[in-house]
């Protein structure tokens, strides 16, 4: 894909510096911009538009979530990938719900976090497995579901709410298949459909939605 516009949004310089340094140096990445709190990376992403937003979630003025649902707003084409210590942080699973396409802890490797801005550039979303896990976790436990969600499951064929449950269950698109037995590509196919017709902006959210809605 072509080159790739980066907005770095943490209030710890040291670690913005870090990152830069790391990203900046990657072919096909170029950094925009940079911002110490949730307010002004929220005004910036609004002034340069990059594809990707790399948000910290606790910070002064401002902070990543309330940024998050700021840039979501205001800024179709950008997408944000949350930043956090710890990988049961409440306050990410919030920023999840708020429409960031991503949560990465902040000690992954360097390599792990090029690909996962390259996948959230690209459209998809970024969970590690262990972050899965707790997602998952996090939203067991028989929260009430969301009245409209029954109206939105109606829409869904047999087969579309058979992926949606595999999908809330943290499989992926080679799992499902083997499960359903059916090629990947038919899968794929159900998977848009399905994250179509919720109202879905990636695979997490789907999963929230899910769990949310009582199906897992």
């Amino acid at each position: 894909m072509s080159e790739i516009t980066l907005l770095l949004v943490d209030d710890q310089e040291l670690l913005r510096e870090g990152m830069a340094m790391v990203l900046g140096a990657t072919p096909g990445l170029r950094i925009v911009g940079e911002a110490g709190d949730g307010r002004a990376g929220a005004l910036l992403a609004r002034d340069r538009r990059p594809d990707v937003v790399l948000m910290d979630v606790r910070m002064p003025i401002m902070d990543g979530i309330e940024a998050t649902r700021d840039i979501v707003a205001n800024c179709p084409g950008t997408r944000v990938l949350i930043l956090t210590t710890f990988d049961l942080d409440e306050y990410a699973f919030t920023g999840l719900r708020a429409g960031a396409s991503g949560f990465l802890l902040k000690d992954a490797p360097s390599a792990d976090l090029i690909d996962a801005v390259r996948t959230v550039a690209a459209g998809a979303a970024v969970v590690s497995p262990r972050i899965t896990r707790a997602l998952l976790d996090h939203y067991q436990g028989g929260r009430a579901p969301d009245p409209a969600g029954t109206n939105l499951l109606e829409e869904l064929t047999a087969r579309e709410r058979e992926v949606l449950v595999a999908i809330g269950r943290g499989l992926s698109n080679p799992e499902i298949a083997g499960e359903l037995f059916l090629s990947e590509s038919t899968v794929k196919t159900h998977v848009g459909r399905v994250l179509a017709k919720l109202g879905a902006r990636d695979r997490v959210h789907a999963v929230i939605w899910a769990h949310t809605n009582g199906l897992v």
